[in-house]
Protein backbone atom coordinates (compact mmCIF):
# COMPACT_ATOMS: atom_id res chain seq x y z
CA UNK A 1 0.00 0.00 0.00
CA UNK A 2 1.18 3.63 -0.54
CA UNK A 3 1.50 5.92 1.99
CA UNK A 4 3.05 8.95 0.02
CA UNK A 5 -0.15 10.89 0.74
CA UNK A 6 -0.95 10.17 4.08
CA UNK A 7 -0.18 12.17 7.18
CA UNK A 8 0.20 11.57 10.36
CA UNK A 9 -0.71 13.18 13.66
CA UNK A 10 1.17 11.85 16.72
CA UNK A 11 -0.42 12.15 20.35
CA UNK A 12 1.69 11.78 23.49
CA UNK A 13 -2.10 10.67 25.76
CA UNK A 14 -0.11 11.44 29.17
CA UNK A 15 0.17 15.20 27.72
CA UNK A 16 -3.11 15.63 25.34
CA UNK A 17 -6.08 16.28 26.87
CA UNK A 18 -7.27 15.39 30.69
CA UNK A 19 -11.17 14.40 30.56
CA UNK A 20 -11.44 13.27 34.00
CA UNK A 21 -9.81 15.92 36.27
CA UNK A 22 -7.16 13.82 37.19
CA UNK A 23 -4.16 15.92 35.84
CA UNK A 24 -3.18 13.40 32.99
CA UNK A 25 -4.39 13.13 29.84
CA UNK A 26 -6.11 9.51 28.82
CA UNK A 27 -7.87 7.87 25.75
CA UNK A 28 -11.03 9.78 26.19
CA UNK A 29 -9.31 12.81 26.12
CA UNK A 30 -8.19 11.76 22.33
CA UNK A 31 -11.77 11.05 21.81
CA UNK A 32 -13.06 14.24 22.77
CA UNK A 33 -10.23 16.26 20.60
CA UNK A 34 -10.76 13.67 17.62
CA UNK A 35 -13.18 16.83 15.78
CA UNK A 36 -9.97 18.68 15.98
CA UNK A 37 -7.37 16.34 14.40
CA UNK A 38 -9.97 15.81 11.83
CA UNK A 39 -9.82 19.11 11.02
CA UNK A 40 -5.89 19.33 10.38
CA UNK A 41 -6.68 16.81 7.22
CA UNK A 42 -4.34 13.89 9.08
CA UNK A 43 -5.33 10.34 8.22
CA UNK A 44 -3.43 8.35 11.05
CA UNK A 45 -3.30 8.72 14.81
CA UNK A 46 -0.37 7.57 16.37
CA UNK A 47 -0.44 7.24 19.95
CA UNK A 48 2.64 6.55 22.51
CA UNK A 49 1.92 3.69 25.00
CA UNK A 50 -0.98 3.63 27.57
CA UNK A 51 -0.22 0.23 28.49
CA UNK A 52 0.14 -0.94 32.04
CA UNK A 53 3.85 0.31 33.38
CA UNK A 54 5.27 2.08 36.19
CA UNK A 55 6.34 5.14 33.57
CA UNK A 56 9.87 4.72 34.79
CA UNK A 57 10.11 5.93 31.36
CA UNK A 58 6.76 7.86 30.19
CA UNK A 59 5.04 3.91 29.54
CA UNK A 60 7.94 2.34 26.96
CA UNK A 61 8.56 0.75 30.17
CA UNK A 62 5.25 -1.95 29.69
CA UNK A 63 4.35 -4.40 31.97
CA UNK A 64 1.31 -6.07 30.14
CA UNK A 65 1.39 -5.50 26.44
CA UNK A 66 -2.58 -6.29 25.97
CA UNK A 67 -3.95 -4.24 28.92
CA UNK A 68 -4.64 -0.57 29.17
CA UNK A 69 -3.64 1.51 32.45
CA UNK A 70 -6.41 2.30 34.36
CA UNK A 71 -4.39 5.85 34.75
CA UNK A 72 -5.44 6.24 30.95
CA UNK A 73 -8.79 4.59 30.50
CA UNK A 74 -10.19 0.72 30.24
CA UNK A 75 -9.87 -1.18 27.20
CA UNK A 76 -13.63 -0.40 26.62
CA UNK A 77 -12.61 3.48 26.18
CA UNK A 78 -10.10 2.19 23.51
CA UNK A 79 -12.45 0.18 21.40
CA UNK A 80 -14.74 3.29 21.56
CA UNK A 81 -11.64 5.32 20.12
CA UNK A 82 -11.22 2.79 17.15
CA UNK A 83 -14.72 2.91 16.15
CA UNK A 84 -15.12 6.72 16.79
CA UNK A 85 -12.23 7.79 14.99
CA UNK A 86 -13.27 5.27 12.26
CA UNK A 87 -16.34 7.39 12.11
CA UNK A 88 -14.30 10.39 11.23
CA UNK A 89 -12.19 8.62 8.57
CA UNK A 90 -9.30 8.50 10.97
CA UNK A 91 -7.38 5.47 11.68
CA UNK A 92 -5.04 4.48 14.80
CA UNK A 93 -1.65 3.26 14.90
CA UNK A 94 0.03 2.03 18.24
CA UNK A 95 3.69 2.43 19.71
CA UNK A 96 4.96 -1.19 20.28
CA UNK A 97 7.94 -1.49 22.78
CA UNK A 98 9.56 -4.44 21.84
CA UNK A 99 13.28 -4.66 22.06
CA UNK A 100 12.20 -4.76 26.30
CA UNK A 101 10.00 -4.83 28.94
CA UNK A 102 9.27 -3.52 32.41
CA UNK A 103 11.54 -5.33 35.26
CA UNK A 104 7.60 -5.21 36.61
CA UNK A 105 6.38 -7.71 33.40
CA UNK A 106 5.30 -10.99 34.42
CA UNK A 107 8.00 -12.63 32.32
CA UNK A 108 10.81 -10.43 34.35
CA UNK A 109 9.39 -11.43 37.53
CA UNK A 110 9.24 -15.03 37.06
CA UNK A 111 12.84 -15.41 35.07
CA UNK A 112 13.95 -13.34 38.83
CA UNK A 113 12.21 -15.72 40.54
CA UNK A 114 14.40 -18.79 39.00
CA UNK A 115 11.99 -20.08 36.14
CA UNK A 116 14.47 -20.93 33.70
CA UNK A 117 11.78 -20.75 30.66
CA UNK A 118 11.39 -17.11 31.55
CA UNK A 119 15.08 -16.45 32.27
CA UNK A 120 16.15 -17.38 28.34
CA UNK A 121 13.26 -14.30 27.23
CA UNK A 122 15.72 -12.27 28.55
CA UNK A 123 19.77 -11.42 28.17
CA UNK A 124 21.30 -12.59 31.46
CA UNK A 125 25.03 -13.47 31.37
CA UNK A 126 28.17 -14.14 33.88
CA UNK A 127 30.46 -10.80 34.86
CA UNK A 128 33.69 -10.30 34.19
CA UNK A 129 35.08 -10.61 37.63
CA UNK A 130 33.59 -9.11 41.22
CA UNK A 131 31.83 -6.83 40.20
CA UNK A 132 32.38 -6.44 36.48
CA UNK A 133 29.71 -6.46 33.85
CA UNK A 134 29.80 -8.78 30.87
CA UNK A 135 30.62 -5.89 28.68
CA UNK A 136 31.99 -2.11 28.80
CA UNK A 137 28.06 -1.11 27.09
CA UNK A 138 26.17 1.99 28.46
CA UNK A 139 22.62 2.59 28.45
CA UNK A 140 21.00 5.12 26.46
CA UNK A 141 20.27 7.22 29.69
CA UNK A 142 23.44 7.57 31.35
CA UNK A 143 25.86 4.26 33.31
CA UNK A 144 26.65 0.96 32.49
CA UNK A 145 23.64 -1.56 30.76
CA UNK A 146 23.98 -3.75 32.71
CA UNK A 147 22.59 -4.91 36.31
CA UNK A 148 23.57 -7.52 38.74
CA UNK A 149 21.12 -9.73 40.14
CA UNK A 150 22.78 -11.01 43.64
CA UNK A 151 20.11 -13.78 43.70
CA UNK A 152 20.76 -15.01 39.82
CA UNK A 153 24.29 -14.32 40.38
CA UNK A 154 23.94 -13.19 36.56
CA UNK A 155 23.91 -9.47 35.38
CA UNK A 156 20.79 -8.33 32.72
CA UNK A 157 21.50 -6.29 29.73
CA UNK A 158 19.17 -3.24 29.46
CA UNK A 159 19.79 -0.36 27.02
CA UNK A 160 17.44 1.90 28.27
CA UNK A 161 17.21 2.41 31.71
CA UNK A 162 17.34 -0.53 34.35
CA UNK A 163 13.73 -0.56 35.23
CA UNK A 164 13.97 -1.89 30.83
CA UNK A 165 15.08 -5.21 30.60
CA UNK A 166 16.06 -5.97 27.35
CA UNK A 167 14.38 -9.26 25.43
CA UNK A 168 16.11 -11.81 24.39
CA UNK A 169 15.38 -12.29 20.30
CA UNK A 170 17.05 -15.40 19.93
CA UNK A 171 14.76 -17.33 21.69
CA UNK A 172 11.54 -18.24 18.94
CA UNK A 173 9.24 -18.25 21.88
CA UNK A 174 9.90 -14.52 22.27
CA UNK A 175 9.06 -13.61 18.80
CA UNK A 176 6.21 -15.87 19.20
CA UNK A 177 4.99 -14.02 22.05
CA UNK A 178 5.63 -10.09 20.47
CA UNK A 179 4.04 -11.34 16.94
CA UNK A 180 1.00 -12.92 19.08
CA UNK A 181 0.78 -9.03 20.97
CA UNK A 182 1.14 -7.07 17.79
CA UNK A 183 -1.75 -9.39 16.12
CA UNK A 184 -4.23 -8.57 19.46
CA UNK A 185 -4.56 -5.07 18.40
CA UNK A 186 -4.64 -5.80 15.04
CA UNK A 187 -7.23 -7.94 15.95
CA UNK A 188 -8.84 -4.68 18.14
CA UNK A 189 -9.31 -2.52 14.98
CA UNK A 190 -5.59 -0.83 14.94
CA UNK A 191 -4.23 0.02 11.36
CA UNK A 192 -0.84 0.18 11.91
CA UNK A 193 2.45 0.15 14.40
CA UNK A 194 5.48 2.40 14.84
CA UNK A 195 8.00 0.35 16.63
CA UNK A 196 10.43 1.69 19.19
CA UNK A 197 14.10 1.19 18.96
CA UNK A 198 13.16 -1.27 16.81
CA UNK A 199 16.45 -2.15 15.31
CA UNK A 200 18.43 -2.50 18.75
CA UNK A 201 16.40 -6.17 18.97
CA UNK A 202 19.30 -8.47 17.21
CA UNK A 203 22.08 -8.49 19.89
CA UNK A 204 25.97 -9.55 18.29
CA UNK A 205 26.70 -12.92 18.72
CA UNK A 206 29.78 -12.36 20.89
CA UNK A 207 29.76 -10.43 23.44
CA UNK A 208 32.35 -7.76 23.75
CA UNK A 209 33.53 -4.23 24.65
CA UNK A 210 33.36 -1.57 22.47
CA UNK A 211 36.50 0.27 22.27
CA UNK A 212 35.42 2.99 20.09
CA UNK A 213 31.79 4.30 21.88
CA UNK A 214 29.24 3.37 23.71
CA UNK A 215 28.25 -0.14 22.41
CA UNK A 216 25.76 1.09 19.87
CA UNK A 217 27.56 -0.27 16.56
CA UNK A 218 28.14 -3.25 18.17
CA UNK A 219 24.09 -3.65 18.65
CA UNK A 220 22.16 -1.70 15.92
CA UNK A 221 20.95 -3.20 12.74
CA UNK A 222 22.29 -6.71 14.13
CA UNK A 223 23.09 -9.83 12.25
CA UNK A 224 19.37 -11.17 12.59
CA UNK A 225 17.24 -7.74 12.53
CA UNK A 226 16.18 -7.79 9.03
CA UNK A 227 14.95 -12.36 9.40
CA UNK A 228 13.44 -11.26 12.79
CA UNK A 229 11.27 -8.26 11.58
CA UNK A 230 10.00 -10.04 8.78
CA UNK A 231 9.13 -13.13 10.41
CA UNK A 232 7.12 -10.38 12.71
CA UNK A 233 5.19 -9.14 10.17
CA UNK A 234 4.73 -12.27 8.79
CA UNK A 235 3.56 -14.03 11.82
CA UNK A 236 0.83 -10.94 13.12
CA UNK A 237 -0.27 -10.38 9.68
CA UNK A 238 0.65 -6.44 9.20
CA UNK A 239 2.37 -7.03 5.91
CA UNK A 240 0.67 -4.27 3.90
CA UNK A 241 -1.04 -1.56 6.63
CA UNK A 242 1.74 1.43 7.61
CA UNK A 243 4.39 0.68 9.86
CA UNK A 244 7.27 2.60 11.13
CA UNK A 245 10.44 1.65 13.01
CA UNK A 246 12.15 3.72 15.16
CA UNK A 247 16.12 3.27 13.96
CA UNK A 248 18.77 4.35 16.67
CA UNK A 249 21.84 4.85 14.81
CA UNK A 250 21.37 3.45 11.60
CA UNK A 251 22.25 4.34 8.37
CA UNK A 252 20.92 4.55 4.88
CA UNK A 253 21.93 1.10 3.93
CA UNK A 254 19.66 -1.06 6.30
CA UNK A 255 16.98 1.42 6.48
CA UNK A 256 16.34 0.34 2.79
CA UNK A 257 16.23 -3.01 3.02
CA UNK A 258 13.60 -2.23 5.90
CA UNK A 259 11.43 -0.35 3.77
CA UNK A 260 12.06 -1.11 0.48
CA UNK A 261 8.22 -3.07 -0.31
CA UNK A 262 10.29 -6.40 -1.69
CA UNK A 263 11.61 -7.01 1.86
CA UNK A 264 8.19 -7.25 3.46
CA UNK A 265 9.44 -5.47 6.85
CA UNK A 266 8.53 -1.97 7.78
CA UNK A 267 6.63 0.65 5.44
CA UNK A 268 9.09 3.58 6.64
CA UNK A 269 11.55 4.57 8.84
CA UNK A 270 12.91 7.38 11.49
CA UNK A 271 16.22 8.30 11.16
CA UNK A 272 17.10 10.74 13.63
CA UNK A 273 21.05 11.89 12.21
CA UNK A 274 18.91 15.50 11.32
CA UNK A 275 18.00 15.88 14.82
CA UNK A 276 21.87 15.48 15.72
CA UNK A 277 23.37 18.52 13.94
CA UNK A 278 23.09 20.45 17.00
CA UNK A 279 25.75 18.13 19.42
CA UNK A 280 28.99 19.62 20.02
CA UNK A 281 31.08 16.58 19.06
CA UNK A 282 28.33 14.03 18.54
CA UNK A 283 27.43 14.27 22.57
CA UNK A 284 23.38 15.00 23.07
CA UNK A 285 25.05 16.78 26.28
CA UNK A 286 27.23 19.57 24.75
CA UNK A 287 25.45 22.66 22.86
CA UNK A 288 26.54 24.21 19.83
CA UNK A 289 24.29 25.90 17.03
CA UNK A 290 22.74 24.08 14.74
CA UNK A 291 25.10 23.24 11.53
CA UNK A 292 22.45 23.85 8.48
CA UNK A 293 25.33 22.70 5.93
CA UNK A 294 25.41 19.28 8.07
CA UNK A 295 21.64 19.36 7.80
CA UNK A 296 21.48 20.08 4.15
CA UNK A 297 23.96 16.83 3.52
CA UNK A 298 21.73 14.63 5.97
CA UNK A 299 18.79 15.32 3.80
CA UNK A 300 20.04 14.91 0.78
CA UNK A 301 21.93 11.74 1.45
CA UNK A 302 18.28 10.32 2.73
CA UNK A 303 15.65 11.96 0.15
CA UNK A 304 17.74 11.27 -2.81
CA UNK A 305 19.27 7.58 -1.43
CA UNK A 306 15.70 6.15 -0.57
CA UNK A 307 14.15 7.68 -3.94
CA UNK A 308 16.94 6.04 -5.98
CA UNK A 309 16.73 2.72 -4.11
CA UNK A 310 12.88 2.13 -3.68
CA UNK A 311 13.05 3.18 0.04
CA UNK A 312 10.82 5.28 2.04
CA UNK A 313 11.10 7.99 4.64
CA UNK A 314 8.88 9.02 7.65
CA UNK A 315 9.52 13.07 7.51
CA UNK A 316 9.42 14.90 10.60
CA UNK A 317 11.07 17.25 13.50
CA UNK A 318 9.59 16.95 17.18
CA UNK A 319 8.08 14.12 18.71
CA UNK A 320 7.71 12.82 22.45
CA UNK A 321 11.85 12.83 23.19
CA UNK A 322 13.08 15.66 20.74
CA UNK A 323 12.86 19.27 22.25
CA UNK A 324 10.67 21.31 20.22
CA UNK A 325 12.12 22.34 16.70
CA UNK A 326 10.79 25.82 16.67
CA UNK A 327 13.15 26.18 19.58
CA UNK A 328 15.86 24.78 18.45
CA UNK A 329 16.32 25.39 14.54
CA UNK A 330 14.20 28.79 14.55
CA UNK A 331 13.67 31.33 16.62
CA UNK A 332 10.93 30.97 19.33
CA UNK A 333 10.55 34.80 19.86
CA UNK A 334 10.97 37.55 17.30
CA UNK A 335 10.62 35.09 14.23
CA UNK A 336 7.99 32.42 15.89
CA UNK A 337 5.52 32.36 13.09
CA UNK A 338 7.61 32.78 10.33
CA UNK A 339 10.44 29.77 11.72
CA UNK A 340 7.71 27.27 12.51
CA UNK A 341 6.31 28.14 9.11
CA UNK A 342 9.40 27.72 7.34
CA UNK A 343 10.20 24.58 9.24
CA UNK A 344 6.51 22.74 8.84
CA UNK A 345 7.22 23.80 5.18
CA UNK A 346 10.58 22.18 4.87
CA UNK A 347 9.71 18.89 6.17
CA UNK A 348 6.11 18.49 4.25
CA UNK A 349 7.34 19.53 0.81
CA UNK A 350 9.92 16.20 0.95
CA UNK A 351 9.58 12.92 -0.30
CA UNK A 352 7.71 10.65 2.45
CA UNK A 353 5.11 10.71 5.01
CA UNK A 354 4.87 13.90 7.08
CA UNK A 355 4.18 13.50 11.12
CA UNK A 356 3.17 16.20 13.20
CA UNK A 357 3.62 15.46 16.80
CA UNK A 358 0.73 17.63 18.83
CA UNK A 359 1.82 21.24 19.23
CA UNK A 360 4.17 21.04 16.51
CA UNK A 361 0.72 22.71 14.91
CA UNK A 362 0.63 25.54 16.72
CA UNK A 363 3.96 26.39 17.35
CA UNK A 364 4.92 25.07 20.88
CA UNK A 365 7.90 25.68 22.24
CA UNK A 366 10.47 24.55 24.58
CA UNK A 367 9.30 23.90 28.45
CA UNK A 368 11.92 26.78 29.66
CA UNK A 369 12.15 25.65 32.86
CA UNK A 370 13.79 27.24 35.87
CA UNK A 371 14.42 24.49 38.23
CA UNK A 372 15.25 20.82 37.81
CA UNK A 373 12.40 20.42 40.36
CA UNK A 374 10.25 20.98 37.50
CA UNK A 375 11.58 17.93 34.84
CA UNK A 376 10.06 14.80 35.32
CA UNK A 377 11.95 12.88 32.47
CA UNK A 378 14.20 9.83 33.73
CA UNK A 379 17.11 10.93 31.30
CA UNK A 380 16.78 14.60 31.86
CA UNK A 381 17.26 13.84 35.76
CA UNK A 382 20.24 11.49 35.36
CA UNK A 383 21.96 13.74 32.70
CA UNK A 384 20.98 16.32 35.41
CA UNK A 385 23.11 14.24 38.02
CA UNK A 386 25.96 13.35 35.71
CA UNK A 387 26.56 16.66 34.22
CA UNK A 388 26.85 18.12 38.15
CA UNK A 389 29.26 15.12 39.13
CA UNK A 390 31.35 16.11 35.88
CA UNK A 391 31.90 20.09 37.55
CA UNK A 392 29.00 21.94 35.43
CA UNK A 393 27.26 24.50 37.61
CA UNK A 394 23.65 24.81 38.64
CA UNK A 395 23.41 27.27 35.72
CA UNK A 396 25.21 25.57 33.31
CA UNK A 397 23.62 22.14 34.00
CA UNK A 398 19.86 23.66 33.47
CA UNK A 399 20.92 24.97 30.73
CA UNK A 400 21.59 22.51 29.06
CA UNK A 401 18.66 20.54 30.18
CA UNK A 402 16.59 23.10 28.76
CA UNK A 403 17.64 22.67 25.66
CA UNK A 404 17.67 19.29 25.78
CA UNK A 405 15.42 17.48 27.60
CA UNK A 406 12.44 15.32 26.66
CA UNK A 407 10.26 16.95 28.96
CA UNK A 408 10.37 19.99 25.97
CA UNK A 409 7.82 17.79 24.43
CA UNK A 410 6.20 16.48 26.52
CA UNK A 411 4.42 19.48 28.67
CA UNK A 412 0.43 19.96 28.27
CA UNK A 413 -1.43 20.54 24.70
CA UNK A 414 -2.06 23.92 24.60
CA UNK A 415 -5.73 24.42 24.23
CA UNK A 416 -6.13 27.84 25.08
CA UNK A 417 -5.49 30.65 27.46
CA UNK A 418 -7.57 29.13 30.20
CA UNK A 419 -6.12 28.25 33.69
CA UNK A 420 -3.60 25.04 32.61
CA UNK A 421 -4.12 25.67 28.88
CA UNK A 422 -7.11 23.87 29.32
CA UNK A 423 -5.37 20.70 29.32
CA UNK A 424 -6.93 19.80 32.93
CA UNK A 425 -9.54 21.53 35.36
CA UNK A 426 -6.50 20.88 38.02
CA UNK A 427 -2.54 20.98 38.34
CA UNK A 428 -1.35 18.94 35.19
CA UNK A 429 1.50 16.19 36.43
CA UNK A 430 3.51 19.06 34.28
CA UNK A 431 3.71 22.58 33.83
CA UNK A 432 3.09 24.23 30.74
CA UNK A 433 5.48 27.43 29.45
CA UNK A 434 4.33 30.37 30.22
CA UNK A 435 3.62 31.31 26.47
CA UNK A 436 0.34 28.95 27.13
CA UNK A 437 -1.73 32.46 27.12
CA UNK A 438 -0.54 33.23 23.46
CA UNK A 439 0.42 30.44 21.78
CA UNK A 440 -2.53 28.13 21.88
CA UNK A 441 -5.41 26.52 19.54
CA UNK A 442 -7.93 28.46 20.40
CA UNK A 443 -6.06 31.54 19.62
CA UNK A 444 -4.64 30.43 16.29
CA UNK A 445 -7.95 29.07 15.04
CA UNK A 446 -9.71 32.48 14.77
CA UNK A 447 -6.33 33.54 12.64
CA UNK A 448 -6.21 33.05 9.15
CA UNK A 449 -2.32 33.85 9.19
CA UNK A 450 -2.05 31.27 12.19
CA UNK A 451 1.08 28.49 12.23
CA UNK A 452 -2.17 26.14 12.62
CA UNK A 453 -3.80 27.05 9.37
CA UNK A 454 -0.29 26.99 7.47
CA UNK A 455 -0.26 23.44 8.64
CA UNK A 456 -3.86 22.59 7.55
CA UNK A 457 -2.42 24.04 3.76
CA UNK A 458 0.53 22.15 3.72
CA UNK A 459 -1.41 18.68 4.62
CA UNK A 460 -4.13 19.48 1.96
CA UNK A 461 -1.40 20.52 -0.74
CA UNK A 462 0.33 17.09 -0.27
CA UNK A 463 -3.18 15.42 -1.02
CA UNK A 464 -3.86 17.27 -3.58
CA UNK A 465 -0.67 16.99 -5.73
CA UNK A 466 0.82 14.10 -6.87
CA UNK A 467 4.19 16.31 -7.60
CA UNK A 468 4.45 16.58 -3.62
CA UNK A 469 3.49 12.75 -3.06
CA UNK A 470 5.78 10.99 -5.68
CA UNK A 471 7.89 13.47 -7.55
CA UNK A 472 11.76 13.12 -7.71
CA UNK A 473 13.60 15.12 -5.53
CA UNK A 474 17.03 17.10 -6.32
CA UNK A 475 18.95 19.50 -3.87
CA UNK A 476 20.54 22.71 -5.32
CA UNK A 477 22.28 25.69 -2.90
CA UNK A 478 24.82 23.09 -1.90
CA UNK A 479 27.25 25.41 -0.78
CA UNK A 480 25.07 27.81 1.08
CA UNK A 481 25.14 27.78 4.55
CA UNK A 482 22.00 29.60 5.21
CA UNK A 483 19.27 28.11 2.83
CA UNK A 484 18.30 24.53 2.14
CA UNK A 485 16.51 24.46 -1.20
CA UNK A 486 15.49 21.25 -3.36
CA UNK A 487 13.52 20.83 -6.45
CA UNK A 488 11.08 18.47 -6.49
CA UNK A 489 9.98 16.99 -10.34
CA UNK A 490 7.23 15.10 -11.64
CA UNK A 491 6.67 14.74 -15.47
CA UNK A 492 7.18 17.86 -16.61
CA UNK A 493 5.60 19.47 -13.37
CA UNK A 494 7.87 21.93 -11.12
CA UNK A 495 8.11 22.71 -7.52
CA UNK A 496 10.94 24.76 -5.89
CA UNK A 497 11.40 25.09 -2.64
CA UNK A 498 13.73 27.34 -0.77
CA UNK A 499 13.72 27.50 3.30
CA UNK A 500 16.69 30.28 5.09
CA UNK A 501 17.28 28.61 8.12
CA UNK A 502 18.76 32.24 9.39
CA UNK A 503 17.01 34.86 11.29
CA UNK A 504 18.12 37.73 9.06
CA UNK A 505 18.18 38.60 5.44
CA UNK A 506 20.26 35.59 3.11
CA UNK A 507 21.18 36.20 -0.68
CA UNK A 508 21.37 32.94 -2.94
CA UNK A 509 24.29 32.22 -4.27
CA UNK A 510 22.35 30.93 -7.85
CA UNK A 511 20.44 33.38 -9.00
CA UNK A 512 17.40 35.44 -6.98
CA UNK A 513 14.49 35.15 -6.22
CA UNK A 514 13.14 37.23 -9.05
CA UNK A 515 14.83 35.00 -11.72
CA UNK A 516 12.42 32.16 -11.08
CA UNK A 517 9.35 34.58 -11.86
CA UNK A 518 11.17 35.15 -14.89
CA UNK A 519 11.86 31.70 -16.06
CA UNK A 520 8.10 30.88 -15.84
CA UNK A 521 8.00 29.74 -12.39
CA UNK A 522 4.98 31.43 -9.71
CA UNK A 523 5.06 31.75 -6.30
CA UNK A 524 2.40 29.68 -5.11
CA UNK A 525 3.14 29.77 -1.18
CA UNK A 526 5.39 31.35 1.60
CA UNK A 527 5.53 32.52 4.68
CA UNK A 528 6.17 36.43 3.64
CA UNK A 529 3.32 38.35 1.28
CA UNK A 530 5.48 38.83 -1.96
CA UNK A 531 8.41 38.34 -3.03
CA UNK A 532 11.69 40.11 -2.90
CA UNK A 533 14.93 39.71 -4.46
CA UNK A 534 16.40 37.69 -1.82
CA UNK A 535 15.53 35.58 1.10
CA UNK A 536 13.80 37.18 4.42
CA UNK A 537 14.40 35.97 8.37
CA UNK A 538 13.17 32.53 8.18
CA UNK A 539 11.53 32.62 4.84
CA UNK A 540 10.02 29.87 2.71
CA UNK A 541 9.56 30.18 -0.66
CA UNK A 542 7.13 27.51 -2.98
CA UNK A 543 7.28 28.19 -6.57
CA UNK A 544 5.72 25.99 -9.18
CA UNK A 545 6.05 25.74 -12.71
Amino acid sequence: MKFSDKVVYQIYPKSFYDSNGDGLGDIRGIIEKLDYIKSLGVDYIWTTPFYPSPLKDGGYDISDYTAIDPRFGTMEDFNELVKAAAEKGLKIMLDMVLCHTSYQHEWFQRALAGEENYQRYYILRDGRGQGEPPTNWQCAFGGSAWEYVPRLEKWYLHLHDVSQPDLNWTNPKVREELANVVKFWKEKGVAGFRFDVINLISKPEIFEDDTEGLGRKLFADGIHVHEYLSELVKNSGIDGMITVGEMASTDLKNCLLYTRPDSHELSMSFSFHHLKIDYKNGDKWSLMDADISALKKIFEEWQVGMTENNGWNAVFWCNHDQPRAVSRFGDDKKYWKESAKMLAAAIHLMRGTPYIYQGEEIGMTNAKFNSIEQYRDVESLNYYKILREGGKSETEALKIIGERSRDNGRTPMQWSAEKFADFSTVEPWISSPANYKTVNVAAEEKDSDSILNFYKMLVKFRKENKIVQDGDIKFFERENNDVIAYRRTLGDEKLIVICNYRGENVNLTEGNLSEYVADGYKKIFGNYEGLADNLRPFEVVVFHK
